[in-house]
């Protein structure tokens, strides 16, 4: 079902992604299953980020993401074990409950002793790594592309494999991205 809404809902584009909210600007974590979005999603929200959704990014036509608060949904042991499902308040987060601009797109997935290293995209290629996990896109191709470029122009976009969700979302929280500064940079934001 919420993959037929997400295809045809006429007012929102559906992206398959975590959100958090952080310093006034939603952070994106688009992938498909068991890239470990879900895993980087609670640790932003254990770390003090507002949840606004484990399983889709809900766009309208400014680019802005809506909550989609559905309880998190995480696998323990990996691939194969049985879902836990956490709602924010019960990892002592909160719900983000008005719409944030996009400030950071993160393109991450897990990998077993990984270091936390992401590198900046340009624009065009963020918006074809976006278009690879939004619902609609063969649908709507033109509203989506126009969101997903919305979406893009607007936030820094980064990619890198990963290490632990918690030393990740910490890295993340803390970085150069969210202080407001002229001097703002996403190449050196997650160095020393």
């Amino acid at each position: 079902m919420e993959l037929y809404i997400g295809d045809r809902a006429r007012r929102r584009i559906f992206v398959h992604a975590g959100v958090v909210g952080w310093n006034g600007r939603a952070i994106l974590v688009p992938g498909r299953s068991g890239s470990g979005k879900s895993s980087l999603v609670k640790a932003l929200v254990e770390a003090g980020a507002s949840y606004y959704s484990d399983e889709f990014a809900v766009l309208d036509e400014r680019g802005r993401v809506h909550p989609y608060t559905i309880p998190l949904s995480i696998r323990p042991g990996g691939d194969g074990a049985a879902r836990t499902k956490y709602r924010a308040e019960e990892i002592g987060g909160v719900v983000g409950t008005h719409p944030l601009p996009v400030g950071l797109v993160m393109i991450t997935r897990w990998v077993r002793g990984g270091q936390f290293r992401p590198r900046p995209l340009s624009a065009g290629r963020a918006v074809l790594e976006l278009l690879a996990n939004t619902l609609p896109a063969r649908r709507r191709p033109e509203r989506v592309l126009d969101t997903l470029t919305q979406v893009a122009a607007q936030a820094v976009v980064l990619r890198g494999s990963r290490g632990e969700a918690v030393k990740a979302a910490g890295q993340i929280l803390g970085s150069d991205l969210f202080r407001p500064s002229p001097e703002r940079n996403a190449a050196t934001a997650f160095t020393g």
